[in-house]
C-alpha cells in the first residue's frame, strides 16, 4: 500500500474539505537549537566517558545547573518540557555520589510503577557503560519476595512509588537500616502530579521519611523534576517542607510543532450543538494511522478510551492488524502496560488510546502525532500531552478536538488564552486534619513520638492526646507508643477518597475467575453497578454482580451496541459556616458540609448515535462524605419574578459552567470538585450553588474557589456572553437546560454577584 509522509498528511489537513473548515486555529512552534555547557570538572571520569560513548559531549544548560546545585547539597526542582533530558539531572549526581562512596544510597519516587520500570532500564544501561558496581532495583508490589532482601541490603538505587514507601518501606524501616543510614538523595519525579488529595498524602509520607532518616542519622538532598506549572518552587517546598532552588533554564532542542485547534461542525444551528468530538477523533486518527504514522490519542475518561479504541480497532483491523492499536489506562494490569510501552518503543504498536496515564514521562518512543479528545482541563496537562509527540529534531502535529462543553468552546474561541497564559498553579494541603491524623498514626507505629517533638515543624501534641483518648496510642514517660494490633498504613489509600478498591473479576471462561482490573469505590458506584457495561482493552464486559460488601465486581464478556452512564443523586447539608462575604443580592460562603450520594439509575446509550435506548435502577447503599465547600446564595427578592422551573434551569446552567471553569483555577481534575445547585438550600431556604471537595475533610480546593470567585465569575460571564446561541446551548449553559430563558437568567444571576 502506498504510504504518505507526515508533511503530505499535514498539507492535506489544510486543503481537504473534511478537515480544513474545522481547523479554527493553526499555531506553529518553530524548532529550537540546543544550548549546552561543557561537563563540570568534578564529574567522574568514568561517567564522562560513558556519556561520550552515548554521543553526549556536553550537557544542556538545565542539566549543568542541576548538577552544580546537587554538588552543593542544595534541594532543587528542574522544570523543563517533556523529552528534555531531565533524567540526567538526577542520575548524574546519584552515580557521582555512589562512585565516590559505594555505601551511598538513593531513593527514587515515581507516581506510577510504569515510570519506575522505564527509568530502571535507562539507568541500568548507563551503569553498564560506566562499568561501576552500582546496583539498581525497583521495589513495588510486583517485586518477588525472594529478591526483596537483596534490594534492602545491596540496592544503591531503590526505585519505588509513594504507595509502596508508605505501606511497605517506612513501616518496616528496621529491615532497611543500612539504606536509611546512608541515604544521600531522594528523587521525586513528575512533581506536578503531587497535588490535591494525592499530593497532600505524599507530603505527609515525606515527613515520615525525613523523621526515619533523621533517626538513622541521615539528611538526604531532595531532587525534583516537573512539567511546566506556575508554582513549581512553591509546590516543591510545600511537598518536602524545605527551601528549594528552581532550575528552569531549558537547553534542550525541539523539533517544529504544529498545534491545531479543531472544532467539530455544528449539527443543530438553533441549539449550537456540534458533532461528537469522538467521531472527529476517529476520522483524524484514521488519516494518520492508515499511513502508518505513529499516533497517540488522549481521552478524558476510561469509558471514552474504550469507546474510541473499539471504533479504531474495527476500522483498522483488516489493514493494520488488531494488535497495532491498543488502549492504555489505570486499571490495566502491570504486565499488560509493560507490553504496550515496549510495543510503542519498538514501533510494533502504531496507535495508542490513553487516559492521562501516558502524560507522564514513560518512554514510548518517537510518536509523531498527538490527538486530544477535548481540552484536558488545564494548560499544564495539555502541554504534557502535546509533549508526547515529536522528539528533539522531528516535526510533529498536535490536534486538540473540542467537545461541545463550555470550557472547550471557550478555549477554541480564545486561542490566546491557551498560548499566552501561564500554566496553572498546583495546590496541596499537607495539614488537612483527616490526612494529617492518618499519617501521625503511621508515624507513631514507625517510631514513638517524644514530648515536645514536632512532625516536621507541625505541633501535633493535641492530635497525640486525641489518639491516646481513642486508645490508639499509649502515653508513658513522655513518649507516645502505638498500642493496637492493626497496621495503620494498610488501611490508608494515598490516591482515592475511599479506602478500598473494588476488584474486577472476569468469569467469561467457565469455572475460571481472572482478575482484570480494579477501581475506587466512588467510581464503582456509577461504573460497576449491576448490568453496567464495563470496557477493558476495547472488549465489552457486562457486570453480572457487584458484591458491595466484599468489594468485588463479577463481569462477563458481551458484544452489545451500547454503553452505560449512571446518575448520582446528591443531598447536601451545611454543618458550619467559617467565612462569608455578602453583597446586596448574593452571599458567598465557605465552611463544612455533609454530602450524601447515591447512585440511582443508569442509561443505555447507543455507541453509533449516542442516543438513549433504555434505563434501569441501581440498588446500592448511600455513601456519606463530610467535607469543605463554598456556596453562592441568591436572595429571594432578586428571583421573585421567576417561576420555579425557570429558576431551576438558570441554577443548573450556572452550575454547569462553574463545574467546567472552577477546576482550571485550582488545577484539579473535574471529578475532584463537585457542583450541586439547590432551589431551596436546607440551611437558608435560598437558591444556592454548592462547590465541594470530593474528599473527607476537604483538601483546600473549595477554599481556592472561594478565594478566586471574582476571577471565576468573570470567566464564566465572558464564556456565556461570547457564545453565539440565543437562549443557551451545550457550549455555554449546558445540555441539561432546555428552557428558552436559560441563558438570560444565568446572565442575570451573574450580574447580581459582586464580590
Amino acid at each position: 500500500m502506498f504510504k504518505k509522509e507526515l508533511r503530505e498528511l499535514i498539507n492535506e489537513l489544510q486543503t481537504e474539505e473534511t478537515f480544513k473548515e474545522q481547523i479554527v486555529h493553526w499555531h506553529e512552534l518553530e524548532g529550537v537549537e540546543a544550548k549546552t555547557k561543557p561537563f563540570p570538572a568534578f564529574i567522574h571520569d568514568h561517567i564522562q566517558k560513558a556519556l561520550r560513548t552515548r554521543g553526549i559531549h556536553e550537557l544542556y544548560t538545565h542539566q549543568h545547573s542541576a548538577i552544580e546545585y546537587a554538588q552543593k547539597q542544595e534541594n532543587f526542582v528542574a522544570v523543563t518540557p517533556t523529552a528534555s533530558g531531565k533524567t540526567l539531572c538526577y542520575n548524574l549526581p546519584v552515580l557521582q555520589q555512589v562512585l565516590k562512596d559505594p555505601n551511598s544510597r538513593a531513593l527514587y519516587l515515581f507516581p506510577t510503577k510504569a515510570l519506575a520500570q522505564d527509568q530502571k532500564s535507562e539507568l541500568n544501561e548507563l551503569i553498564e557503560e560506566i562499568g561501576g558496581e552500582v546496583k539498581c532495583f525497583t521495589y513495588d508490589g510486583d517485586t518477588a519476595p525472594t529478591i526483596r532482601q537483596a534490594v534492602r541490603k545491596a540496592g544503591h538505587v531503590v526505585m519505588t512509588n509513594p504507595d509502596m514507601l508508605h505501606s511497605a518501606i517506612l513501616p518496616h524501616h528496621t529491615k532497611w537500616v543500612s539504606f536509611f543510614e546512608n541515604l544521600k538523595y531522594v528523587i521525586i519525579d513528575e512533581l506536578h502530579t503531587y497535588r490535591g488529595v494525592f499530593g497532600s498524602h505524599v507530603a505527609n509520607v515525606i515527613r515520615r521519611l525525613k523523621r526515619i532518616a533523621a533517626y538513622y542519622g541521615s539528611s538526604p538532598v531532595f531532587i525534583m523534576t516537573s512539567a511546566t506549572i506556575a508554582n513549581p518552587k512553591e509546590l516543591g517546598e510545600t511537598l518536602i517542607g524545605e527551601p528549594v532552588r528552581l532550575v528552569d533554564n531549558n537547553g534542550a532542542p525541539r523539533g517544529k510543532k504544529h498545534f491545531l485547534f479543531y472544532n467539530p461542525p455544528i449539527v443543530n444551528q438553533a441549539l449550537n450543538i456540534r458533532k461528537s468530538s469522538t467521531f472527529e477523533v476517529h476520522a483524524l486518527a484514521e488519516h494518520f494511522l492508515k499511513n502508518r504514522v505513529q499516533t497517540i490519542i488522549f481521552a478524558r475518561s476510561r469509558v471514552r478510551v474504550e469507546v474510541i479504541l473499539s471504533h479504531l480497532q474495527n476500522l483498522t483491523r483488516k489493514e493494520l492488524g488488531s494488535k497495532s492499536i491498543r488502549g492504555y489506562r489505570g486499571g490495566y494490569l502491570p504486565k499488560q502496560r509493560r507490553e504496550i510501552e515496549q510495543g510503542l518503543r519498538k514501533g510494533e504498536i502504531l496507535g495508542v488510546v490513553s487516559t492521562n496515564a501516558l502524560e507522564l514521562g514513560v518512554d514510548i518512543g518517537q510518536l509523531q502525532v498527538c490527538i486530544m479528545n477535548g481540552y484536558p482541563g488545564s494548560i499544564a496537562s495539555a502541554w504534557q500531552q502535546a509533549g508526547r509527540a515529536g522528539r528533539r529534531h522531528t516535526e510533529s502535529v498536535i490536534i486538540m478536538v473540542a467537545n461541545s462543553t463550555p470550557l472547550d468552546q471557550y478555549v477554541m474561541n480564545h486561542p490566546h488564552y491557551f498560548f499566552e497564559r501561564s500554566p496553572e498553579s498546583a495546590r496541596l494541603n499537607p495539614d488537612n486534619l483527616i490526612i494529617l491524623v492518618d499519617h501521625i498514626k503511621c508515624a507513631a507505629y514507625e517510631l514513638p513520638f517524644k514530648k515536645g517533638e514536632t512532625f516536621d515543624g507541625v505541633d501535633v501534641e493535641e492530635v497525640l492526646e486525641f489518639l491516646t483518648d481513642e486508645q490508639i496510642l499509649h502515653h508513658k514517660l513522655d513518649k507516645w507508643y502505638w498500642m493496637t494490633d492493626a497496621f495503620p498504613a494498610h488501611g490508608i489509600s494515598l490516591r482515592s477518597a475511599s479506602q478500598e478498591n473494588v476488584i474486577i473479576i472476569d468469569q467469561s471462561d467457565q469455572g475460571q475467575e481472572i482478575v482484570i482490573g480494579e477501581m475506587d469505590r466512588f467510581s464503582a458506584m456509577t461504573l460497576l453497578h449491576d448490568e453496567a457495561i464495563y470496557l477493558h482493552q476495547g472488549i465489552q464486559y457486562q457486570v453480572e454482580l457487584l458484591d458491595w460488601e466484599e468489594k468485588k465486581a463479577f463481569v462477563r464478556q458481551v458484544a452489545v451496541e451500547y454503553f452505560t452512564d449512571a446518575n448520582l443523586a446528591v443531598q447536601l447539608k451545611v454543618l458550619e459556616e467559617d467565612e462569608s462575604k455578602a453583597s446586596t443580592h448574593t452571599t458567598i460562603s465557605f465552611g463544612d458540609v455533609m454530602v450524601n450520594a447515591k447512585a440511582t439509575i443508569f442509561k443505555k446509550i447507543k455507541l453509533s448515535t449516542f442516543e438513549n435506548i433504555g434505563s434501569g435502577p441501581i440498588h446500592l447503599p448511600e455513601e456519606e462524605l463530610h467535607t469543605s465547600a463554598m456556596w453562592l446564595s441568591f436572595s429571594k427578592e432578586l428571583l421573585q419574578d421567576y417561576k420555579e422551573e425557570v429558576l431551576e434551569e438558570g441554577l443548573l446552567g450556572l452550575s454547569q459552567v462553574i463545574r467546567h471553569v472552577a477546576p482550571v483555577f485550582v488545577m484539579c481534575d473535574q471529578s475532584d470538585l463537585h457542583v450541586v445547585p439547590q432551589i431551596k438550600a436546607d440551611h437558608s431556604e435560598q437558591p444556592t450553588i454548592f462547590v465541594y471537595d470530593r474528599y473527607p475533610g476537604g483538601i483546600g480546593l473549595a477554599k481556592q474557589v472561594y478565594k478566586n470567585i471574582d476571577l471565576i465569575v468573570e470567566q464564566v460571564r465572558a464564556l456565556i456572553k461570547q457564545c453565539p446561541c440565543d437562549s443557551g446551548c451545550p457550549a455555554c449553559v449546558g445540555s441539561s437546560t432546555n428552557q428558552a430563558h436559560a441563558k438570560t437568567i444565568v446572565l442575570s444571576l451573574l450580574k447580581a454577584i459582586h464580590v
